[in-house]
C-alpha cells in the first residue's frame, strides 16, 4: 500500500486537478492524507469532495508536515506530491513503485515539466534539472519531494528533519545516503508544476537554500579564489619629507606591515623622495622608479598619483592582479589588517574593500542649505545599522582595473569593521605627530603578537 501525502496552504487552484490525477492512476491501493496549513480558501472543502483524510498544522516546517502525515499513513510506502504538482499520466505512481526492487533503495523522485505558462526562469530551471534519462544516486543528494516515493521503513530510522524552513527533502537524502541507501530519478513519473524548483526567483527562499546546501554539501572547502597563487602588491605613495615617530621613520611602520603580509609578493614604495627611497629599499620594500615631481604637488591628489605610477609598474612588466594600497601617514596598523582584507575581498567576492569604524549616533549631511539626517534615527544603539567612517589609507584592497579608471573603489565595496580608536589616528600635522609619538611605542608592541 502507498500512502500520498499531499501538504497544502490554500491550494484551491490546483487541489481539483491534482486529486483527479491522482485518483485516476492505475495503481489503485493507496490513500490520501491531505496536511493542511490553515488554509484561509476553499482547499479543504475541495479535498473532502475525494476519498481523503485531512489534518492540519498551525506551525508550518515542511519536514515537520511530512511526519505528521507519515506518522498518520497505513503504507509502506510514502508518496510525497505538492498540491499545484499535477502528475502527467495515469502511470505515474506505478512507474515511482516500479523503481524498489532492492532494499538498498530509500527514494525514487520523478520528473518535473513546466506548463505553458510558467515563467521563463522557471522553465529553464525544470527543464535543465529534469533530464530524461533514469540514474541511480550513489553520492548526489539531490532529492525533491515535490514528486517522490519514500520507503516508510526507511523514513522510521530516517524520518524528515523538522526545524529547517527548506529542502528538507536534500537534508533527508544525504542522511540516508551516509546511511548507506541509494536514490533514483525515474524521469516517466511526472508531474506538471507551473512555480518550478526555485519559487520564481525568490530571493529569501533562495538565501535559505543556499545556506542549508552549503552548510551540508560545502563544510570547510574553500570555494573562492586563492590569495597564495595571486600577484598581490601593496603600493605605499608617500610625498612628504622624512618623519620620525617612535624613534624611527614613519613610512617603516607601513612597510613593515605590507612585509608581514602573507599575501603580498612584492612592496613598492611612491616616493620622489631620495631620502625615503634609502630608508625604505633598507626596510626591504623595492623602488622601481622615482615619482615624476609633478604629481607631488597639493593640486594633484592621490588617485592621480596611484593611476601615474600603477602604468610606470605594468611597463616594467610587473602585472599585478590585487593592489593593497597603503598610506604610511596612518601608522597604527593592527598585525594581520592586510592579509584579513584580502582575504575577505576574495571570499565575499567583493571589488574592493577597506577598514572602517563604525559608529552609532546622530549623523547629518547639509544638502541645499538643509540639513538631512543620514542615520537611522532615535531608536537604541543595539538595534540601530552603523554609518561607517572608511580608513582608506589604512588599507584598500581593490583590483588595478579601477585604479586605471581614475578610481580607489569599484561598486561592490566591502567594510572591515575596525574597533581600536587607534587607526583612525592619521599623521596630518605636528599635533598628530605629537600625540602619534606618545602612543606608538606601547601600542605597537602589543600589536606585534
Amino acid at each position: 500500500m502507498i500512502s500520498i501525502i499531499i501538504r497544502t496552504k490554500n491550494e484551491e487552484r490546483w487541489i481539483t486537478s491534482c486529486l483527479k490525477a491522482v485518483f485516476n492512476q492505475e495503481y489503485k491501493d493507496f490513500e490520501v492524507i491531505i496536511v493542511d496549513n490553515n488554509s484561509t480558501d476553499k482547499t479543504v472543502m475541495k479535498a473532502k469532495l475525494f476519498d481523503v483524510r485531512v489534518i492540519y498544522i498551525d506551525d508550518y516546517l515542511p519536514g515537520k508536515a511530512l511526519n505528521m502525515g507519515v506518522r498518520a499513513s497505513k503504507g509502506d510506502f510514502i508518496a510525497c506530491l505538492s498540491a499545484h504538482c499535477i502528475p502527467v499520466n495515469s502511470s505515474w505512481l506505478s512507474n515511482l513503485l516500479r523503481n524498489f526492487d532492492s532494499d538498498k533503495i530509500a527514494g525514487v523522485y520523478g520528473c518535473q515539466e513546466p506548463m505553458s505558462f510558467s515563467s521563463d526562469f522557471d522553465k529553464r530551471d525544470l527543464l535543465i534539472t529534469f533530464g530524461l534519462d533514469r540514474k541511480v544516486q550513489i553520492k548526489d543528494s539531490f532529492f525533491h519531494n515535490a514528486n517522490s516515493l519514500i520507503r516508510k521503513d526507511v523514513w522510521e530510522k530516517i524520518p524528515f528533519v523538522e526545524g529547517i524552513t527548506n529542502i528538507e527533502d536534500r537534508v533527508w537524502a544525504k542522511e540516508v545516503l551516509r546511511n548507506g541507501y541509494n536514490l533514483i530519478y525515474e524521469p516517466e513519473a511526472s508531474v506538471y508544476h507551473y512555480h518550478g524548483i526555485h519559487q520564481n526567483r525568490d530571493q529569501e527562499r533562495c538565501s535559505n537554500v543556499v545556506r542549508i546546501i552549503e552548510s551540508l554539501e560545502m563544510g570547510e572547502r574553500k570555494n573562492y579564489l586563492d590569495a597564495k597563487k595571486l600577484d598581490i602588491i601593496a603600493l605605499i605613495p608617500m610625498k612628504e619629507e622624512v618623519k620620525y615617530i617612535g624613534g624611527k621613520p614613519l613610512i617603516e611602520y607601513t612597510v613593515e606591515r605590507a612585509l608581514e603580509s602573507m599575501y603580498t609578493n612584492r612592496v613598492i614604495v611612491l616616493t620622489d623622495n631620495s631620502a625615503i627611497a634609502e630608508i625604505s629599499l633598507k626596510a626591504g620594500a623595492e623602488i622601481p622608479f622615482i615619482r615624476d615631481p609633478k604629481y607631488s604637488d597639493d593640486k594633484t591628489n592621490l588617485i592621480t598619483v596611484l593611476h601615474y605610477s600603477l602604468n610606470k609598474i605594468e611597463k616594467l612588466k610587473i602585472s599585478p592582479d590585487i593592489l593593497a594600497i597603503l598610506q604610511p601617514n596612518f601608522p597604527f596598523r593592527p598585525k594581520g589588517l592586510i592579509d584579513d582584507l584580502i582575504r575577505r575581498l576574495l571570499s565575499q567576492g567583493l571589488d574592493s574593500i577597506m577598514p572602517g569604524v563604525p559608529a552609532y549616533g546622530s549623523y547629518w549631511i547639509k544638502r541645499d542649505n538643509n540639513l538631512e539626517r543620514i542615520d537611522e534615527g532615535d531608536i537604541p544603539k543595539d538595534l540601530k545599522k552603523p554609518i561607517y567612517m572608511g580608513l582608506k589609507g589604512l588599507g584598500c584592497i581593490t583590483y588595478p582595473a579601477y585604479v586605471r579608471e581614475k578610481r580607489f573603489f569599484g561598486d561592490n565595496v566591502g567594510i572591515l569593521p575596525i574597533h581600536d580608536p587607534y587607526c583612525s589616528i592619521e599623521i596630518t600635522d605636528e599635533t598628530s605627530l605629537e600625540l602619534a609619538n606618545k602612543l606608538i611605542g606601547d601600542w605597537w608592541k602589543k600589536n606585534k603578537k
